[in-house]
């Protein structure tokens, strides 16, 4: 049975994602209304493929951007929308198929147990997960807890979460990053530093290969080289924040 919610919606950003994102988008119907996508300047047609599903769907909205603005500019197009229409909280997902949209009703509900909190996915890799991308997230993922003291942050890198909206969209706006790739864990550092705790739970995660439709835009140099820029600057911010965080964990301590 699908659920309904007026607080909580599914927002999946989509740049050429390939044929996976119909069957990403149906089956996330199945389980939530309302989903939302925001197509960011795809140039394979899926806009027009995804218009059509969400013609025939009123738990389904697309919007379009002209241009490629990256996953986090189009993620931050769909919280403007949606705090314009009155949602609390997005989880977001991939649009690749990659993420389990059986996971979607437990993440909503922790979300609503815990709406101060971020409920963030904890990937459960199997054997089509390619070695390099397990392994080289733990480096991400360990400076991550750095930047944090350790507040509590499982993965840094894994999209599908729940976030609140207003806490998201004050980070964002305040600065001019997490516009692309960088936008997961940046945003999970920036919201830990504002108070907003993170709550970790179980995810499958299923890498798809390019013969049954997967689609990657992950660009090893490219990407790293940006994961890297981000972290050298998070770290700086950590730097002068760091008397703020250790008063915050004394007193969460007592």
């Amino acid at each position: 049975m699908t659920a309904v919610s007026s607080t909580h919606l599914v927002l999946i950003p989509s740049y050429n994602p390939g044929p996976l994102v119909y069957e990403t988008v149906h089956a996330a119907r199945r389980f939530w209304s309302p989903v939302w996508v925001v197509v960011d300047g795809s140039s394979d047609g899926s806009a027009e493929g995804l218009r059509a599903m969400a013609a025939q769907d009123e738990g389904l909205r697309v919007m379009v951007l002209a241009h490629n603005g990256g996953k986090g500019a189009a993620v931050l197009h769909g919280l403007e929308q949606a705090a314009a229409a009155g949602f609390s909280h997005v989880l977001t997902m991939d649009s690749d198929g990659q993420h389990p949209p059986e996971c979607i009703p437990a993440f909503m509900t922790e979300s609503s147990r815990q709406p101060a909190a971020m409920i963030l996915g904890v990937p459960l890799f199997d054997a089509s997960a390619p070695s390099l991308r397990v392994q080289g997230r733990r480096i991400s993922n360990g400076w991550a807890n750095l930047e944090t003291l350790w507040a509590g942050i499982g993965d840094s890198l894994f999209g599908f979460r729940v976030y609140p909206i207003a806490p998201l969209r004050r980070v964002m706006r305040d600065q001019r990053w997490m516009r692309r790739f960088d936008f997961d864990p940046e945003a999970v550092v920036r919201l830990c530093w504002h108070g907003v705790r993170p709550v970790n739970l179980p995810a499958s995660v299923r890498y798809y290969r390019p013969e049954e439709g997967g689609v990657s835009h992950f660009r090893y140099l490219r990407d790293n080289l940006l994961l890297t820029w981000m972290h050298t600057r998070l770290f700086v911010g950590f730097v002068w924040r760091l008397p703020v965080l250790l008063a915050r964990r004394a007193r969460s301590r007592s």
